[in-house]
């Protein structure tokens, strides 16, 4: 279910509006009578397990362990 409070009500019953959105309910503080923010709870991130990581966003050309011949040249 939606809840939609005004800037002032929502100042006077904080504590109240962040009790009902970790119980799952929607709340959005309006301003003027115009929807301006939803609050929302914050999930923690889980933490790694021991050996695993993030895969990164990286590019690896095809040529990457192929020899430069130029390279091989000036070290001869």
């Amino acid at each position: 279910m939606t809840h939609v409070y005004n800037m002032h009500e929502a100042k006077t019953n904080l504590s109240k509006l962040v009790k009902l959105a970790e119980a799952g309910e929607k709340i959005v503080i309006a301003r003027a009578g115009k929807p301006s923010v939803e609050l929302t709870i914050v999930r923690p991130k889980p933490r790694p397990k021991l050996g695993e990581f993030e895969p990164l966003d990286i590019w690896i050309p095809e040529d990457f362990d192929s020899l430069n011949q130029q390279i091989w040249k000036d070290y001869l």
